[in-house]
């Protein structure tokens, strides 16, 4: 019965030694998976994820950067705004300014040529008034000469022409 016990141990399939082999069959192989296949792809994963974090971070960075470069786009713009309606306004009252000095000087000029045009006009009534007083005055001696014929003498009629004219004026 020994015999048939060994022999039904041997069937039955349990073996130590090929358990023992196996197993360390199998921890050889992790210790090989482990230092060429794992460590590899554990070190590629880690530079993937840096990867991926140094990506993210420059995605940070550049959104942040255009969030600031928008924003001081924003307040130069603005300034600009503020510059132009600022412009337009000292364009504004310059031309205001300047409208104002024309007429003014416009003004002056007019009142100018009215007063020099009062002045002729003043002048040439005093040249006209002259000439009438001359003409009246020859008119008048050559009439009383005519009439008197030769009682009083040329500067007599001429004096006396010259009174009654001036009284004439006065008068006036």
């Amino acid at each position: 019965m020994l015999t048939s016990g060994l022999v039904l141990g041997a069937a039955s399939g349990f073996n130590g030694g090929d358990i023992l082999f196996q197993l360390f069959m199998f921890i050889i192989l992790l210790a090989l998976l482990k230092k060429f296949a794992w460590g590899p792809l554990m070190g590629i994963m880690k530079e993937r994820e840096e990867h991926i974090a140094n990506e993210i971070n420059a995605a940070e960075n550049s959104r942040a950067e255009a969030k600031q470069l928008l924003e001081e786009q924003r307040n130069l713009l603005k300034e600009a705004r503020n510059e132009a309606s600022t412009l337009i306004e000292s364009a504004k009252k310059q031309g205001d300014i300047q409208r104002e000095e024309i007429i003014t000087a416009a003004r002056a000029e007019s009142e100018r040529m009215k007063e020099a045009a009062k002045l002729e006009i003043e002048q040439q009534k005093e040249k006209a008034v002259t000439a009438i007083r001359e003409q009246v005055a020859s008119l008048s001696v050559l009439i009383a000469s005519k009439v008197i014929e030769k009682e009083l003498s040329a500067e007599d009629q001429e004096k006396l022409i010259n009174e009654y004219i001036h009284e004439a004026g006065e008068e006036r």
